[in-house]
């Protein structure tokens, strides 16, 4: 090596990438450079002569402890991300859901959190666990709904080598795998009855065999069930067990659809467009009055996934740092308008002849600014003027205006 010995390069190497992993493979090796070589941060240290199966055992170890740091870094940002405060919220109902956490936490109680989709069931979950005495033990999470249901059982419980075509070892289960934690099952009502049996059994006595095997498997866990389906309506309906629904149902706690805290939406805007904004490189983004108004007032069925999802959109299709209307999309834009039933008549109604008519209207009542009878209908500036044209309806200004000049 003309320009550096192995050690001045392992140093540089680390300088460059600290995470990288470094063997060191010398004809001069020593018991001194070796010392050196591993305080400097080499992952292993060969003397020639060397067998060539030896290093290539020792090069594949590197990069599977290379692989292993890159994941345990990937976890640490998601658990950072998972209990870093993301909880977001000052109206008196999430006040409210987190009393009930801050009370439960520490308990061993079974929980069932309810709300509908993209209220955050998995981020009160989440609370739960880390504010728990299990924080430091397994929380292993599981979407009941996106398993195939052949394949549930084996992927809760596990099982023994030979249990199936395709087992040829024993594999560990969710439940196993959250031994002295917590296991989180997300859309539990997504289960079918047979499994619903081996889920209460778990609940009720703390113990489960594994697929194909006999050995019964004793299990300390904490569980924490979520849905966003009407279970007692379920029940009444014979699609899930009632047995099971009280065993779960110790401790309900009911997630506030985003239309219901409205008072927590500028408070999420803030948060999300901190967080997208650093993610594109954009600090200190804000949204103007008459945007962030439009966002409170519509009706967000997705709840804060969907709000996420626009802040979200909204960061990177700005131009600049503040969010304004003509940013938002148009269904918020345009979602104070009130949608009346419309009940057909009985002999039946000509659609354009309607679209014509009320197209009429809006012009009328907005002195034919097309902008504003736009807004009034529910489309674009172009659609209507295309509309127009279509219906061959008169674009009246310029004829109003000339009428009052010779009427003068």
């Amino acid at each position: 090596m003309p320009v550096m010995d192995g050690i001045e390069a392992l140093q540089r190497i680390k300088e460059t990438k600290e995470g990288i992993p470094v063997i060191m493979l010398t004809a001069y090796g020593t018991m001194e450079s070796a010392v050196e070589a591993m305080k400097l941060g080499a992952l292993d240290y060969i003397s020639k002569p060397f067998d060539i199966e030896e290093l290539k055992i020792q090069i594949k170890k590197s990069l599977d402890v290379g692989e292993l740091k890159e994941q345990v870094s990937y976890l640490k940002e998601e658990l950072e991300r998972s209990t870093g405060g993301t909880i977001i919220g000052e109206s008196l109902k999430m006040k409210e859901v987190l009393k009930v956490v801050e009370r439960v936490a520490n308990t061993n109680a079974t929980i069932l959190v309810l709300g509908e989709s993209g209220t955050g069931k998995e981020v009160i979950a989440n609370a739960i666990h880390y504010n728990s005495d299990r924080r430091d033990k397994p929380y292993v999470k599981v979407n009941c709904g996106a398993i195939p249901e052949n394949l549930i059982e084996s992927e809760l419980f596990g099982y023994e080598k030979g249990a199936f075509t395709g087992a040829t070892a024993r594999k560990i289960g969710k439940f196993e795998r959250a031994r002295g934690g917590t296991i989180f099952l997300d859309e539990v009502g997504e289960l079918d009855l047979a499994m619903q049996v081996k889920l209460l059994r778990v609940l009720q006595e703390k113990e489960f065999e594994r697929v194909g095997g006999n050995e019964v498997v004793k299990i300390d866990i904490r569980v924490i069930a979520a849905t966003n389906r009407d279970l007692l309506n379920m029940v009444q309906e014979g699609s899930f067990r009632e047995d099971l629904y009280y065993r779960l149902n110790v401790i309900p706690m009911q997630i506030p659809p985003l239309r219901d805290r409205k008072e927590d939406i500028p408070l999420l805007i803030e948060y999300f467009l901190d967080r997208y904004g650093k993610d594109i490189g954009r600090k200190n983004m804000s949204i103007n009055r008459e945007a962030q108004e439009k966002l409170i007032a519509y009706k967000w069925n997705g709840n804060i996934r969907e709000l996420e999802n626009v802040v979200e959109r909204m960061a990177i299709l700005s131009q600049d740092n503040i969010i304004k209307v003509e940013n938002l999309p148009r269904e918020i834009v345009y979602s104070e308008i009130v949608e009346e039933e419309f009940l057909l008549p009985q002999k039946g109604i000509c659609i354009e002849g309607l679209e014509r008519s009320l197209i009429l209207q809006a012009l009328e009542r907005t002195e034919y600014n097309q902008t504003k009878a736009a807004k009034l209908l529910g489309m674009s500036r172009h659609t209507l003027l295309y509309r127009m044209e279509k219906y061959k309806i008169e674009k009246r200004l310029h004829n109003i205006y000339n009428a009052t000049i010779l009427k003068y």
